[in-house]
Parts: structure tokens; C-alpha cells; sequence
């Protein structure tokens, strides 16, 4: 396992080696706006299979993906009106919008399920590896699931124990700040459902459409 701190590498060479890793079929852990998430090639049955494994989740949940903005959304998912709507008033930012997969999106997120989410995070380094990687890749809390949510890459990798072996890479941005997790939103049907309130109030999910509806 590789471990490079943002702040001394920088940007530009931490996504140049997040990239190599990813192109692999590797496992990396990075900062996000929110928490530190574990990435991988998002439509890679082998690639996801991997983060299921490191985090001992249920193969029945779902995870979800960073994309770099609403066109790559659209290549990828059907986008609404009101979707479209929500993405241009909140994105970037800690909202995970839920969207009917296109027909022909089949491997990685999208095996065997219907629906697929998406987000856009406000994070320099999140945005330069997808506009790097050109596709989507994984973005899903780094704990083990059902237990807490570390905020340092010391206090991560000891949680996960020897499933961290399975990491290829990590990006260590320091002690992350409190705070809440995305605000997930289904736009699959003729109205938003609210599925987690995180860090984007409720309130404002309905403000940023209230003209729409």
C-alpha cells in the first residue's frame, strides 16, 4: 500500500497516481468534501466487487459514484427535468442524486439493479480524478460497514484491519472536520424522495425545486 499526503504532493501528482491505480482495477482511499471514501472503477464488476469486500457490506446495498458534472451524468442515467434542476442549484456539493440507469449500464454499481447515484463533490481533488479517470468511479464511506465513521487515515486503516491490504492507494489529507455525511435524494419517480438526510438540509432540497413543482 502506497500512502502520499496531498498537501506535500499536491493535486496534480496524487490524481496522476490515483489514475495508474484505478486504471488497474485498484482500490483507493481519498478525502472527499464530506468523509474519506474508497474508490474504484465504478462499472468494474471486479473493481467494486473489492470495496464490498474491504467493507464486509451487503452486496444487496448499493453504492454509489463521484461523476465530474451533469453531461457525464446524462451519458450514464436518465435525468429529469426536476434532477437536472436539483444538480444545477446543489452541485458541487454533499448531494447524492438516485437515477434510472440507462439501458446498456450493466456492470460494476449497476449489475443486477435498476436505479444508480451520482454525485458531484465540491473537492479539488475529487474533481480533478473524475475529469482525469473520464468515467465514474466509487464513492462510499471508508469504515467497515455498521461501524463508525473515522476521520483520519490512521484511525481508518485500524478499523479495517486486514482488509486494508486490499487498498492500493491512499490520499491523506489530515483530519478531516466533522461533518454530516450526502443528503440523498430519489428522482426515479414523479417526486424527490428524500432516502438520508445529511449535509444539505431537507429545506433546502425543496427550495432549489419549489418552481419546478
Amino acid at each position: 500500500m502506497e500512502i502520499l499526503n496531498l498537501k506535500k504532493q499536491g493535486v496534480t501528482a496524487c490524481v496522476r497516481e490515483a489514475i495508474k491505480k484505478l486504471r488497474a482495477g485498484g482500490v483507493i482511499l481519498y478525502p472527499t468534501d464530506t468523509l474519506y471514501g474508497l474508490g474504484a472503477d465504478a462499472l468494474s464488476d471486479e473493481a467494486v466487487g473489492k470495496i464490498y469486500e474491504i467493507k464486509g457490506r451487503d452486496k444487496k446495498k448499493p453504492i454509489h459514484a463521484i461523476i465530474t458534472d451533469i453531461k457525464m451524468m446524462e451519458k450514464y442515467a436518465e435525468v429529469s427535468d426536476l434532477a437536472r434542476t436539483l444538480a444545477k442549484e446543489l452541485l458541487p456539493g454533499p448531494l447524492t442524486l438516485i437515477l434510472k440507469k440507462k439501458v446498456g449500464i450493466k456492470t460494476g454499481i449497476a449489475k443486477g439493479r435498476s436505479k444508480i447515484g451520482f454525485r458531484i463533490p465540491d473537492n479539488q481533488f475529487c474533481l480533478a480524478l473524475a475529469k482525469k479517470f473520464g468515467k465514474p468511479l466509487t464513492t462510499t464511506s471508508a469504515n467497515k460497514s455498521g461501524s463508525k465513521t473515522e476521520r483520519t487515515v490512521k484511525a481508518i486503516l485500524k478499523q479495517l484491519g486486514s482488509a486494508k491490504e486490499r487498498i492500493s492507494l491512499v490520499i491523506d489529507a489530515g483530519k478531516l472536520p466533522d461533518q454530516l455525511p450526502s443528503t440523498v435524494v430519489d428522482m426515479t419517480g414523479n417526486e424527490p424522495i428524500i432516502l438520508r438526510e445529511g449535509a444539505i438540509p431537507v429545506a433546502d432540497i425543496w427550495n432549489a425545486i419549489r418552481v419546478e413543482m
